[in-house]
């Protein structure tokens, strides 16, 4: 029997890593939204998130950019005329269909996910300064555990 298997068959180890996927949810969330708030960017969280989509997969048309992002045409149709107006990214026709638009970063658009991810970092590294030797050594060793949990089951 592996270990994995043990810990299912274990209910005490199934309520500990119940205890601690609740108290993980819990402290990401809040540092997100602490991070969120005390970056003070003026784009709102789904024009940068959309951003950032663009930034890994684009060009992309806009049902793409919708799908990614889990929200309707419409929403995302929305969100890209304020990012357009913003200048932060740009609609091209798609070369492959006449009727088809393609949404890329425009280079102004990629400075300021840059200008935001700077600001973010810094706003960690503070928090980060307040740690004791021992926390920050503990979250060094949690980094490849908590990398791993981004990576999306087969």
């Amino acid at each position: 029997m592996s270990a994995r298997t043990a810990d299912t068959a274990d209910p005490t180890a199934d309520d500990a890593r119940t205890d601690l996927a609740a108290r993980l949810r819990l402290t990401v969330g809040r540092l997100n939204r602490r991070i969120r708030i005390d970056g003070h960017e003026s784009i709102p969280p789904l024009q940068l998130s959309a951003l950032v989509t663009v930034e890994q997969h684009g060009p992309l048309r806009l049902s793409e950019l919708a799908r990614r992002e889990a929200v309707t045409a419409p929403t995302m149709s929305r969100v890209l005329t304020s990012l357009v107006d913003q200048g932060l990214v740009y609609r091209e026709p798609d070369p492959q269909d006449a009727r088809g638009v393609l949404i890329t970063l425009s280079e102004l658009g990629s400075a300021q996910l840059d200008d935001v991810r700077s600001h973010r970092t810094a706003l960690v590294a503070r928090r980060l300064a307040r740690l004791d030797p021992d926390q920050l050594a503990a979250l060094h060793t949690a980094m490849p555990a908590l990398e791993a949990l981004l990576v999306d089951e087969d």
